[in-house]
């Protein structure tokens, strides 16, 4: 019972610091990515130095995958817009034979009445889009502070957690040493995993779409890669997405063939890649990846999702870390 009254209120207290626990989880995270690159510059350079060159060299090349991803949709905007209103034309023409047999025009109402529905509820949907605004700013606040707090890490993050372990009385710091032994590898080793899991999806997306000349390729690859990072369901809602994008563009007959890559990539996923790049550090059932990544999505939505399948690996990894007497064993 008390512990756990001490799990519950501890969750709570989490819940009350969004912005700080999820800046703290993204600094790990771009400490997990960068410590590698930062330890092999640090052998021929000063350690602050070769900390710096890293993380500007990781802004550049997100800023540029970003600028990129905008200037292709823009220049590809005039061409698609034309594409989508013939699109819009033959779903509606597919949609009035068989064997849906609709009424003429239903595509055609249908967005006639999102109009109409966005003329009405302007009120509503600007102070939505002001509060949404209100929440990018506490973003970009907390990537800011994960940036901040990165920079420690990759530094000087052994002296820190030394200095963390001298807090605990010495007999039971050989514990917090190998629990945190654990933690760590199991988390740096899921979340460099997961990104070589979402750049290979992202690539074989990329190359299928380019195939069958599905417009936007490079903002839906960028899609599938970020949805990705959520296991199970975020490589599906991403590939749906580009599906309707095909079919709009491109017809039905290449929207089924782009949601046939959703069979397609997840048995690459769950069969080949999983097994080869994560198996060596995340040990739990395929059953409690889907349990963790609903509970988090209901717990904290989509960062929820995002967080559950690593918290919960860390947390088996530690558990089964401190059932032995020696890290060997």
């Amino acid at each position: 019972m008390v512990l756990g009254v001490a799990a519950y209120l501890a969750v709570t207290v989490l819940a009350r610091l969004e912005l700080p626990v999820i800046a703290l989880f993204l600094a790990l995270v771009i400490t997990s990515v960068l410590r590698p690159p930062v330890d092999l510059l640090a052998r021929v350079m000063p350690r602050s130095l070769a900390v710096l060159l890293c993380l500007v060299g990781a802004v550049a090349l997100v800023a540029g995958v970003l600028t990129l991803v905008g200037t292709t949709v823009a220049d590809e905007w005039g061409r698609l817009g034309g594409e989508l209103r013939g699109g819009l034309g033959r779903i509606d023409r597919w949609l009035t034979g068989a064997p849906f047999h609709l009424q003429p025009g239903t595509v055609t109402d249908l967005k006639a009445r999102i109009g109409d529905f966005i003329a009405t509820h302007r009120s509503m949907l600007l102070s939505t889009a002001l509060s949404g605004a209100g929440r990018a700013v506490e973003l970009l606040t907390g990537l800011a502070l994960a940036v901040f707090c990165s920079v420690f890490l990759l530094h000087s993050g052994e002296r820190m957690w030394t200095w963390a372990q001298h807090q605990f009385p010495a007999r039971t710091r050989p514990v917090w040493e190998r629990a945190g032994h654990a933690a760590w590898h199991t988390f740096a080793g899921y979340t460099r995993g997961v990104l070589i899991v979402a750049a290979t999806n992202a690539v074989l997306v990329g190359i299928a779409l380019v195939v069958l000349r599905v417009p936007l390729v490079l903002p839906l690859v960028v899609l599938e890669f970020v949805a990705a990072l959520i296991p199970l369901i975020g490589s599906p809602i991403a590939l749906a997405i580009a599906s309707l994008v095909a079919l709009a563009a491109r017809g039905p007959v290449v929207a089924l063939l782009v949601l046939g890559l959703i069979v397609v990539i997840g048995q690459i996923e769950g069969h080949l890649l999983h097994p080869l790049v994560l198996g060596w550090s995340v040990r739990i059932h395929p059953v409690a990846v889907a349990l963790s990544v609903t509970g988090g999505a209901v717990l904290g939505g989509v960062l929820g999702a995002m967080v559950a399948v690593p918290v919960v690996s860390v947390a088996w990894a530690v558990i089964g870390a401190l059932r032995h007497d020696t890290p060997d064993d």
